[in-house]
């Protein structure tokens, strides 16, 4: 296991490096001036070539890949180009645990209701509970944020007065509620659905009726049994969804004014602030690797009989 863990690991600078040299020439070689953007209408050729001189992007380009590279190995992101005289790690990190906290309440929503859902309605097989459940999953997962967030603010806000109408107070806040909902209701279909699926297929295997034939009760066998070996599906999707916990739906940022990462990435692609964009596309790259290297180590823990050499 841990041989293989390190064999992993050593992929992460590569990914990084490849992730982070095509990003990088896409922002220097790819149509947009950040300078441009910088001055807007204030433009001057003279102005343009100080503020080039001294952002560094007068030099080769090896040279500034290089240099910014060296930076991030230091934990140094840079400067942004729109918010002068502030690093990309003041600006980017405290939005990142906004939209962290904001993920978080959302995939509690989704896993504590959409699993034990998924689980209970696969042992409905045949009874119209199972078809029932199902179709209002496919229909709550079908339903955009941009009306299921009107509505709650409706029904939660306005209607009964339980929450706050907009911003942002933190992870135990009641104002999370309402993008915990939003958020959380489409992933509780998806994963009651594939909870389901996974669940079914176990029950059909070789060791759960060898399970129940020699008398064991049908709590131990779901304990035992079936719920662990059905888990193995939700892992995998589980460690994409913990790639997207540092980012979240600029739509929701927007409606509900949370200082998320979302609207700011959007922002530095339009104004070209080429380290934020940077930094994002390292960071999640790196998040990527991690995520499935955690999901690998899940499933020998979920099933002892997977061993990596």
């Amino acid at each position: 296991m841990w041989t293989y863990i390190a064999r992993r690991m050593l992929w992460v600078p590569v990914i990084i490096f490849a992730a982070s040299l095509m990003t990088f020439s896409l922002g220097r070689f790819g149509p947009g001036d950040p300078v441009e953007v910088i001055l807007g209408d204030r433009y001057e050729q003279r102005a343009a070539d100080n503020i080039r001189a001294q952002l560094g992007l007068d030099r080769p380009f090896h040279v500034q890949y290089a240099d910014y590279m060296w930076g991030v190995v230091r934990g140094d992101f840079g400067e942004s180009y729109r918010h002068r005289d502030h690093s990309v790690s003041s600006l980017l990190f405290p939005k990142f645990l906004v939209s962290f906290q904001v993920n978080l309440a959302a995939m509690i929503v989704s896993l504590g209701l959409g699993l034990p859902l998924g689980f209970w309605v696969a042992h409905k097989q045949g009874q119209w509970m199972d078809p029932t459940t199902v179709g209002i999953a496919l229909f709550l997962m079908s339903i955009p944020i941009m009306v299921t967030i009107p509505a709650t603010l409706w029904v939660l806000c306005l209607k009964w007065g339980v929450v706050p109408c907009s911003g942002w107070g933190g992870l135990f806040d009641l104002r999370i509620i309402v993008p915990a909902l939003t958020l959380g209701i489409p992933g509780i279909a998806g994963l009651a659905r594939l909870m389901r699926a996974s669940t079914l297929d176990v029950m059909g295997q070789d060791f759960i009726r060898t399970a129940k034939s020699k008398g064991l009760s049908s709590f131990t066998v779901d304990t035992r049994h079936l719920l662990k070996n059905a888990m193995i599906p939700i892992v995998t999707v589980l460690s994409f969804s913990l790639v997207g916990m540092f980012t979240t739906s600029f739509i929701v940022e927007k409606i509900l004014g949370i200082p998320g990462v979302g609207q700011f990435t959007i922002d530095a692609v339009f104004n070209r602030d080429y380290p934020i964009i940077m930094a994002m596309t390292i960071l999640a790259s790196a998040a990527f690797v991690f995520a499935n290297l955690l999901a690998d180590i899940a499933y020998a823990f979920i099933d002892p009989r997977i061993r990596y050499q």
